[in-house]
Parts: structure tokens; sequence; C-alpha cells
């Protein structure tokens, strides 16, 4: 058996929102976005969300827009602002089944890693703060402390198995022995590189999928600040697997009620 290791993505799998749009208010406190950009950059986020955002034109168009809105930032005043707020903006929102389950497969040796289309200087904190510290998320070019306004890597879509691939090749991970987890179609080619992928609080077209290929379905509903999680323990993971196993009985109980109201004769008045 070779080496193994955990991918997950981050929003809506790991933490119950966005961690790109998050930092949105104090990133616009700061002077760095105004308010139209707050409205454009949560309107594309949306349309990824939706699966608008799957095919490479519509990844390609996000990411060229990101690296214009960027362009000249300071990365030390990126990297403060996220350091202030992370407390704040994303700490209270880590699932505790993501947490519980990271820790997991922490103990069973296996290495964890986080996959996000966001910025590695946003994306690298959120995994310190669950004692993760292999990251694969996007990377601007920096040019004397500045974005220079180009993406040297944008770790979307197809792109995430680029990243996992070379990790794996570098590390000797066997990527059959391997897990995945994500909450979005856009991550179909993820899930599918690995041999044991899991669909996290799926949208509509990775249930279907996921569905269709007898991958686990995990709905992770208990976002949890992390000294709560410490001190409470819960053991979530356990009743969230318990839903995937029984995703096909249960399918199967509403149909047959269904089935038995239209064939039940109606009472007599």
């Amino acid at each position: 058996m070779g080496l193994s290791a955990a991918f997950f993505d981050l929003d809506k799998t790991v933490i119950a929102k966005s961690s790109a749009l998050a930092f949105g208010r104090p990133f616009y406190r700061d002077g760095l976005i105004n308010r139209r950009d707050m409205v454009k950059s949560a309107y594309a986020q949306l349309m990824f969300r939706l699966g608008g955002g799957s095919d490479e034109q519509a990844m390609a168009r996000t990411r060229d827009y990101l690296a214009a809105l960027c362009k000249g930032w300071r990365v030390e005043q990126v990297q403060q602002i996220v350091a202030e707020t992370l407390d704040e903006l994303i700490n209270p929102y880590v699932y505790a089944e993501a947490a519980t389950l990271i820790a997991e497969h922490q103990a069973a040796g296996r290495d964890v890693v986080l996959v996000s289309a966001s910025g590695d200087e946003m994306v690298r904190p959120i995994g310190a703060l669950l004692g993760i510290t292999d990251i694969i998320a996007t990377r601007m070019s920096i040019v004397d402390g500045r974005y220079s306004g180009e993406v040297e890597f944008y770790a979307a879509g197809p792109s995430k198995v680029v990243g996992i691939r070379e990790l794996a090749a570098e590390r000797g991970y066997d990527l059959d022995n391997c897990y995945a987890y994500s909450d979005s179609s856009s991550d179909l080619p993820l899930l599918e590189a690995v041999g044991r992928p899991s669909a996290v609080n799926p949208d509509r077209a990775l249930r279907r999928a996921a569905l269709e290929n007898e991958w686990p379905i995990l709905e992770f509903r208990h976002p949890i600040p992390l000294g709560r999680r410490l001190r409470d323990r819960p053991a979530v993971p356990v009743a969230a697997a318990a839903l995937s196993v029984g995703v096909g009985a249960a399918i199967g109980l509403a149909i047959y009620a269904r089935l038995r109201r239209t064939r039940t004769p109606a009472a007599k008045i």
C-alpha cells in the first residue's frame, strides 16, 4: 500500500462560507476594494458556486478578473488583514464535522491538504488554524512586494488535479489510496482523480454524480469555533457518514411511501 493523503476543498466543505468573500469587508475598510468590486466579486463567486464557473472560459474570466483586482496591492497588507480578522471571519465558521474528520485522517498517519481556488495568503492561515501545513491554492505573481496582476497558478477545476498530482509525485502518494472531499461539481476532476472521493454538502450536479458513482455523501451542518470543538469534541463524522450509507435506503423509502399514497383509495366522506 502506498502513502496516502486526504485532499479537502475549502469553501462549503471545511468552512461554511466563501473564504475569498469573507475578507471582502476588511479589504473594503482598508481601501483595497470599493463597493462595486465587492458586488462584482460576490457575483463571480455565486456564478462559480452555481456551476457557471466550471467550464474553462468561465474559470479563465474569473482568474483574470481576480488578477486585475489585486494588481498593485501590497502583499504584506493583505497578510496583515487576514491575520487580524481570521479569528472573527473564519474560526466560527469551520464545520465541526470537517475538523474532526481532518483530525481522524491525521491520526491515521495521512497527510491532509487544503485545495482551494482562493489565494495562498488566505488559505495558508486557515490551514494553520486547523493544524494543516500542506496547501494547494491560487498563487499570484509578486514584484517588489506587490501583486503584479499575473497569476502563477490558478487552483480551480482541472488545475487542482495538476496540483495534487505534482504533490503526489513529490511525496510518493498512491492516488488510488487517497481521499478527496468537495461540495462543488467544479471539483469533479479532483474527486475523480483519487480512489476514495466523498461529496460534502453537494450541489445538485455533484449530488447526481455521487449517486451515479456510489460515492459517500456527507452533510456537514455544525460550524463551531475552535475553542468549543476542543472542549466538546463532537462525534459528528460518524453521523455524517451514516447519512451516506443510508441515502439509497432513504430514497427507496420515499419512493415507496409515494407509491403507497397513490395506490391507497381515498377515504369515503
